[in-house]
């Protein structure tokens, strides 16, 4: 049996790939313009990307603290922006989280620095809401989650059926907001707004 040819960019740097991909749709890699573009893509995705190299366990840094409240937590409007896996175009919405405490809170700032964790990385939305609700699970093992995400994709913006107002909605619940009335009052609390514009 003959031995398997190793494609020639298998080997290459990231800037190189980006190089082959500026060529590839037509591009001339060494104008002016583009010069410097592999190096701020590589770059550039890095950032994006760096939820990979990151742990809910990090981001808590011990931000966990014991209380004697058991009613709903909610964090609304967290901003969320990721990329798609389908085809690595942007999507970005908001992420509502809730949670019921069984003895301990998490720090509030905490809860939009573990969505940044999953949403760092080539995703689809329905997995996104369920990583963070289980990610808060885990983390400090309430009496229940709910997450919601509205989203909206630049891959059905831009392409496909370039439809440009439809938005996405996925919600996860565990524990007690499975229950129909805790459920009811979590998606109740973030779709209202109260006077004050909070």
């Amino acid at each position: 049996m003959g031995k398997t040819q190793e494609s020639p960019l298998a080997n290459a740097s990231y800037e190189e790939l980006v190089r082959e991909m500026l060529a590839r749709i037509g591009e001339d890699p060494n104008r002016e313009g583009l010069l410097q573009t592999p190096a701020r893509v590589a770059k550039a995705m890095d950032y994006l990307t760096r939820g990979y190299t990151q742990t809910p366990q990090q981001v808590l840094n011990n931000a966990l603290f014991t209380v004697d409240y058991d009613e709903m937590v909610i964090v609304k409007d967290i901003e969320m922006f990721s990329m798609c896996e389908h085809h690595m175009l942007p999507f970005y919405g908001k992420v509502h989280i809730a949670y019921i405490p069984n003895g301990k809170v998490i720090g509030l700032s905490k809860l939009p620095r573990l969505v940044e964790i999953f949403a760092r990385r080539l995703q689809v939305q329905e997995r996104l809401t369920t990583q963070i609700a289980e990610g808060v699970q885990e983390l400090i093992q309430p009496q229940g989650v709910g997450v919601v995400v509205e989203a909206r994709h630049l891959c059905m913006m831009m392409r496909g059926v370039e439809k440009q107002h439809s938005s996405a909605v996925t919600s996860a619940m565990l524990g007690v907001f499975r229950d129909l009335d805790t459920r009811t009052e979590f998606l109740s609390l973030i779709r209202n707004k109260a006077p004050n514009g909070f």
